[in-house]
């Protein structure tokens, strides 16, 4: 009898610590589908994501797509081949993604969203999206652009990569808003890629044609603004002075610049959304229900502002 209680009280030791082991190891398995590294707001979110990850227990499945919608469609295959728990998906652009994500509804994979929507035909495609106000973002940089020409002038627009939810709603909240001043003419708008590189090059081009008619810039995001503010100095104008700078973000860099007196607003738009993506990818594979939309906490920075806030900035 008692050789028999032994026997069991070890067994039970044994069961106990499987289970224990078991449950130490079994981790949540997240693939991110990035879009690339186009922009230093792109590389603080990618960032804040494998730094959230880790900090929350969560195996990370990381694919860099260089900004090519097929090599995110190909990510997401390989992660539903790999049976990851949640897939979170930063889309290239708005459109092309029903079939793939038909393909994790299929495998019960819950996809969430991240800082770009997307247009589906089934909303339950994806469980939420974790990520800014667009169009507000887009109707605010106008209103700032109103205040900064005093309703009057002439203005030029940068836009993002063509096709993705940030260019299509940054463009139509600033342009519905801007209506609204019928003494600020659009001269031009074209898209720059969200790049530096490209923010300059497309700048220059309207510097070449329109030179000292430019009054005020809008950009969608602050990395094109950058560039754009080498084109403007190089052409022999002050920016931020000659040509009033509005641009989306919130990047370290646009701060430096207002800081500077060569930019004058940035409207911000979060990129530090991995502890949000990981308490959400948490929820999913528990089986609990999120909001359709989870929105980041942003701001308005001012030049008169700018010195104060760069110490502040993460990214």
């Amino acid at each position: 009898m008692k050789i028999s209680k032994i026997l069991l009280t070890a067994l039970m030791g044994i069961m106990l610590f499987s289970v224990a082991a078991n449950g130490a190891t079994k981790k949540i398995v997240l693939g991110f589908a990035q879009i690339g590294a186009e922009s230093g707001w792109r590389t603080a979110e990618t960032a804040s994501v494998k730094s959230a990850a880790k900090a929350a227990g969560i195996t990370l499945k990381f694919s860099d797509a260089q900004q090519k919608q097929e090599n995110q469609i190909k990510a997401i295959r390989s992660f539903i081949a790999q049976k990851v728990d949640v897939i979170a998906l930063a889309p290239v652009v708005e459109s092309g993604w029903d079939t793939v994500l038909q393909e994790a509804k299929k495998a019960k994979i819950p996809v969430i969203i991240v800082d770009r929507t997307i247009k589906v035909k089934d909303q339950s495609l994806y469980a939420t999206f974790v990520g800014s106000d667009f169009p507000l973002e887009g109707k605010n940089a106008a209103i700032e652009m109103a205040k900064l020409l005093n309703g009057k002038g002439n203005i030029v627009e940068l836009q993002g990569t063509v096709g993705s939810s940030a260019q299509v709603d940054r463009l139509k909240g600033f342009a519905d808003e801007i209506a609204k001043s019928p003494n600020i003419k659009m001269l031009a708008s074209q898209s720059g890629d969200f790049t530096i590189a490209k923010g300059k090059e497309v700048m220059e081009s309207f510097l070449k044609k329109y030179g000292n008619k430019i009054n005020g810039l809008y950009a969608h995001n602050d990395d094109m603004a950058l560039g754009a503010i080498q084109a403007i100095e190089e052409f022999g104008l002050k920016p931020g002075v000659d040509i009033k700078i509005v641009s989306i973000d919130g990047v370290r860099g646009i701060f430096e610049a207002m800081a500077a007196g060569k930019a004058n607003v940035t409207v911000e738009c979060n990129p530090l959304l991995g502890p949000q993506i990981m308490d959400t990818a948490k929820k999913l594979a528990a089986g609990q229900s999120v909001p359709k939309w989870i929105k980041s906490n942003e701001g308005i920075y001012r030049m008169n502002t700018a010195k104060k806030e760069l110490p502040k900035r993460k990214y």
